[in-house]
This record gives structure tokens, C-alpha cells and sequence, in this order.
């Protein structure tokens, strides 16, 4: 029998591979062109031919974290069957991440897209986070209880699981991602700085680069209003110019004088006021929970009796997660908020982005994946949609 295929298609990254694989191919999820070649288009993993980053236009299929741009997403899956896993659908199952509560429309179009088009043998669809909970009952199998917090692109979901099935009644959703940190930290350095509002690809290179989750907000921001060798936080970014430096890097010393070619960003205190919108969204005036709060709002949505089951396995998936001083700064916020009898665990994978597609290997391989949660071909030309609708707990 062939391994099953298993995709997480994120509204940022797709990531893709076949069950037996140790790691997925991991591409943007998008169309993208660049200034430097405004006719020829980058499909998903085409961009490492774009010799020019700068300036780089972003065509995405989701928007606030649903597919809806059908004709996108298709082109990205079309280069990715096609190019980069050489594969015959037929042969194979697969499994499809999705997010909570998809809309039904979407959902319909997925069924007809897997299984008429791309002829796959069976189809097993699936939330994210449902993926994250199977892994995590195989890397801690007496642990009933999971609540997976999410931080990707375009939101923070936070849901609890018993035995790898949803509490729907506790899933919280923030709308504070990636793509919104990205952006303010776009517009703060093109007001404080230099003009960086086309420059998406190159500002998220340096907030995955230089920023963090502080633990002692105050007296970081003290710190950064010190002058000179005081100042242990600013840092002095240089941009890429895809000519002479193809990939943005932080100096060793802050203060230097550039060299001619360079051009260079001082980061000071946006390293850490732009991940601190996660914790606190009400900054740049949207009213919602931080993180933190949140996860203790999910947590009193469930039954008592799993509450301290849920604060001692709390896992941290997303992009987000990346964040240096993030895992520790909301092991303090839960603690603190959580009642004191309860035991407070908070696990960052060693990958928090490709955690939902190593569930979806570990889910993939289980006895009774075939029974009870895959729907094949033949099935759903016999029943239609109605068979999804029993099989898929979305």
C-alpha cells in the first residue's frame, strides 16, 4: 500500500509530504511577483528562481485565514503535484489540514477538487490542530487532555482536546497573526525609518530575524532609551539589496557607520513592542484578549474536570511560536492567571510549523485511519457530499 500524502496548506506556507518522509517541502502558499520581472509569476516553490526580492507582490488564496481564491490555490497545488512530488494521485490517500469551523462551500469545493480532479483513492480531511493533538497523544500517550494553541498567519486559535477530538465549545480565536505583526512593523519603520511599505518579504525576513517576546516589558523599554554601549537591545539591521547582499543580517555592533553599499534599519524598541501585540492586541487598538487571557477563557469553556488536565499540556504551534522568549513569557502570563492548584505545563515542539504534518503522519498510520477517518472515492460517488459531512469533524 502507498503512503499517504499529507497536506497543511496555511495561508502562508503549504507544507506537503508523504507520510513515510521525516519532513515535508515547505513553500509559500502564494502567486508572487516581483518588480524586477513584473511579467513572469512565481508559483509556490518557483520563488527560489526570483533572483530579486524586493519589492515582491503577494497573490494569496486565503484571506482572514479561509480559501478564497480558488484560482490561486489550484496553480500552487497544480506546481506542487506536478513539480515538486511527482506522485499519481490514484495511487495515493491524503490528508488535508483545514481550519476550524471551514464554511461549507469551501468544504463542498474541497471534496470535489481531491477527489474528480485530482482522482486521489481517498480523502481524510481534518483540522489542523486535531493533527497536533494526535502527535502530541503519541509523543505523551498518558495524557488525555491537549490545548493547542495555534499562532499562524492570520489568527491564534486555541482549542481543547480529549482523546484528539475537539471541545468545540472551548476553541477561542484571536485575530492578531503573522501577517498583522509583519504589517505594523511595515508601517512603524516606514514612519520612523525608511519606506518599507512594499517591502513584505524583506520586513518579515527581519522579524523573523530580530524580534522577541520580551519577559520584562518596562524595563526593556528603559533600556532602549539609553544612549550608547547601554543600550544592550538595539541592533542594526542591514536590508538586503539582491545585488551584493542577497539575504538581510544583523551587525555584530550596533552604531557602526554603514559602508557605502548598505543600507541599514536601527531596530530598537519595535524588536519586542511588535510580538508584544500578541499579548496585548488592545496596543494598537484591537479589543480583544491577549493570548494569555484567552487561553484561560478556552479552558473554562470545557467541563471542570479536564481543566487541570488542559494547564499541564498546553502546546504552542505556528510560526509565531518562533519567537525567542515566547513559550517562557506565556508559561508566566498562564500562571499567573491560572488558580494556583493547578499545574501549569507549556511544550514548544522542536518544529512548531510542520507540528500539524507530523499529526497528520502519525494520524495517517493509524489502524483504523481507512475506517473511521478517510472517505474513499467510491464512497463518495455513491453517497455525494452527505458521507463527508459524517466522516469529517470539522
Amino acid at each position: 500500500m502507498a503512503a499517504s500524502m499529507v497536506l497543511d496548506t496555511g495561508a502562508y506556507t503549504a507544507k506537503v509530504g508523504l507520510a513515510d518522509e521525516k519532513e515535508p517541502k515547505i513553500f509559500p502558499n502564494a502567486i508572487m511577483k516581483a518588480k524586477s520581472e513584473r511579467r513572469k509569476q512565481f508559483i509556490g516553490s518557483q520563488i527560489d528562481e526570483c533572483k530579486d526580492l524586493s519589492g515582491l507582490f503577494y497573490v494569496l488564496p486565503f484571506q482572514k485565514g479561509y480559501l478564497v481564491n480558488w484560482d490561486v490555490q489550484r496553480q500552487v497545488w497544480e506546481n506542487m503535484f506536478g513539480k515538486d512530488m511527482t506522485i499519481d494521485c490514484s495511487e495515493h490517500s491524503i490528508v488535508i489540514a483545514e481550519p476550524y469551523f471551514n464554511f461549507l462551500s469551501i468544504q463542498e469545493a474541497m471534496n470535489e477538487v481531491f477527489f474528480e480532479e485530482y482522482q486521489f483513492k481517498s480523502i481524510c480531511r481534518v483540522n489542523a490542530g486535531t493533527l497536533s493533538a494526535h502527535k502530541n497523544k503519541k509523543e505523551k500517550p498518558s495524557h488525555l487532555c491537549s490545548l493547542i494553541v495555534d499562532s499562524g498567519y492570520s489568527f491564534t486559535h486555541i482549542a481543547p482536546f480529549y482523546n484528539c477530538k475537539k471541545v468545540a465549545k472551548g476553541i477561542r480565536r484571536m485575530n492578531v497573526g503573522g501577517k498583522l505583526l509583519t504589517n505594523h512593523l511595515k508601517e512603524i519603520l516606514s514612519y520612523r525609518q525608511l519606506n518599507v511599505m512594499d517591502e513584505t518579504y524583506v520586513i518579515n525576513q527581519v522579524k523573523e530575524d530580530i524580534c522577541y517576546v520580551s519577559t520584562q516589558f518596562y524595563e526593556d523599554m528603559k533600556i532602549t532609551k539609553l544612549k550608547g554601549k547601554e543600550n544592550t537591545i538595539v541592533r542594526d539591521y542591514v536590508l538586503p539589496d539582491f545585488s551584493q547582499i542577497k539575504k538581510g543580517y544583523i551587525k555584530e555592533e550596533a552604531f557602526l557607520k554603514p559602508k557605502p553599499h548598505e543600507q541599514m534599519i536601527r531596530m530598537n524598541n519595535e524588536r519586542f513592542s511588535v510580538p508584544e501585540i500578541l499579548f496585548h492586541p488592545s496596543d494598537i487598538g484591537i479589543h480583544e484578549m491577549g493570548v494569555a487571557e484567552a487561553i484561560v477563557h478556552a479552558i473554562e469553556g470545557t467541563p471542570k474536570e479536564m481543566h487541570p488536565h488542559l494547564y499541564r499540556n498546553i502546546v504552542l504551534t505556528g510560526g509565531n511560536s518562533n519567537f525567542p522568549g515566547y513559550e517562557k513569557r506565556l508559561y508566566e502570563e498562564v500562571r499567573s492567571l491560572a488558580p494556583q492548584e493547578y499545574e501549569v505545563n507549556v511544550t514548544l515542539p522542536n518544529n512548531p510549523i510542520t507540528y500539524a504534518w507530523e499529526g497528520g503522519t502519525v494520524l495517517s498510520k493509524l489502524d483504523n485511519f481507512e475506517k473511521e477517518y478517510s472517505v474513499t472515492k467510491k464512497e463518495f460517488e455513491e453517497q455525494g457530499q452527505n458521507i463527508c459531512y459524517e466522516k469529517f469533524d470539522i
